[in-house]
């Protein structure tokens, strides 16, 4: 494996720190804590690089929240200024590890996203009879941060950059009891750390990166269609029973990363059964939307009326809004449901003040 050094200078650079600090305002321009960055731009990003060159930066709190869609998740979320780090960070060692990544990882690659993972399972579906489907239990609070970094430093062998990278991986740790595993003693859960926080650009590449040796393992061991979208991935395959015996391996590979698999979530099915994968239901031969986002839609467009009708919003922010959706229910067999749902649209100003 090729490593690499001497990329702090690249990483501390204000050209990388200006270009950090324009991808981090993408969609935040307005908000509060971009606005005050920005209104000192320069100065910011000189103290920034100072702290950094120093050794002196460290991470700050987050602000936590939950959202409910489609299921429960507490979301953390960083200052704009340890934003601005975590794309400084990703702009220089991102492209080192993502060349390594195997074709048929999707989640957050230049190129690559949900729409690609799905017609890759399309194509599978036209040539094999049954997939495997695997979810893994608490994906984001379970990664083991010394297994993370111990995977980190084989390609990293800056050390001032390895402690910038240990500083944001070690920012928030999930204090909850995590499971047991063979050669575990009672408190091994407790004393181990663990947790990335869902809501940083930094977790969503050491996502991909936890789990790149097991994509390598399942393509080039195994030697079986596969492809993964964070944690959720499906293998295909034309034997059912070959299948539930990779599911077996895969829940001894995984334990190795302290990683467990939802046993609800983890099955075999038939491929023209219809699998529901990634917010869509799909066939071999056609898609539909996954029911759930059809309520979320329907959910989201009333609230987007009313808050219309009540000024709280303009016409173009209720129309992106709109389109977004359209434009992912468009990679499936919806064009009679596009119809009917925007045909409940009813816009309409109420009295101003």
């Amino acid at each position: 494996m090729k490593s690499y050094n001497h990329l702090f200078g690249q990483i501390t650079s204000f050209d990388n720190l200006l270009l950090a600090a324009r991808k981090a305002q993408k969609g935040k321009r307005f908000k509060a804590g971009c606005a005050r960055f920005n209104f000192n731009l320069e100065g910011q990003l000189l103290k920034l690089q100072r702290e950094l060159l120093a050794g002196s930066y460290r991470h700050g709190r987050y602000r936590d929240f939950f959202i409910n869609d489609p299921k429960r998740r507490l979301i953390s979320a960083a200052s704009y200024r340890n934003r601005v780090v975590h794309h400084a960070l990703c702009n220089v060692i991102e492209p080192l590890f993502d060349r390594s990544f195997i074709h048929d990882s999707y989640a957050c690659r230049t190129g690559k996203g949900t729409h690609a993972a799905v017609d890759r399972y399309t194509h599978y579906a036209r040539k094999y009879r049954y997939v495997l489907k695997c979810d893994i239990r608490k994906y984001f609070p379970s990664v083991d941060q010394q297994i993370l970094l111990a995977m980190i430093v084989k390609k990293i062998r800056c050390q001032p950059t390895m402690a910038l990278i240990t500083e944001i991986v070690s920012s928030r740790r999930d204090h909850g009891c995590g499971f047991h595993f063979s050669g575990d003693n009672l408190f091994t859960p407790l004393e181990r750390q663990r947790g990335l926080p869902i809501g940083n650009l930094t977790s969503q590449f050491f996502a991909n990166l936890y789990l790149d040796g097991f994509d390598h393992w399942v393509k080039e061991e195994l030697r079986l269609p596969y492809l993964r979208y964070v944690d959720d991935w499906v293998v295909f395959a034309n034997d059912k029973v070959l299948l539930g015996e990779t599911l077996v391996q895969m829940k001894e590979y995984l334990a190795g990363l302290r990683l467990r698999l939802h046993a609800n979530k983890c099955r075999v099915y038939r491929v023209d059964e219809g699998v529901r994968f990634l917010g869509y239901r799909i066939f071999p031969d056609h898609r539909l939307l996954d029911k759930g986002n059809v309520l979320r839609a329907r959910r989201r467009f009333k609230k987007l009326c009313c808050r219309y009708r009540d000024r709280e919003i303009s016409f173009a922010a209720v129309h992106q809004s709109i389109q977004s959706w359209v434009g992912h229910a468009s990679h499936a067999d919806t064009y009679r449901l596009r119809g009917r749902l925007l045909g409940e649209v009813r816009l309409q100003r109420g009295p101003g003040l």
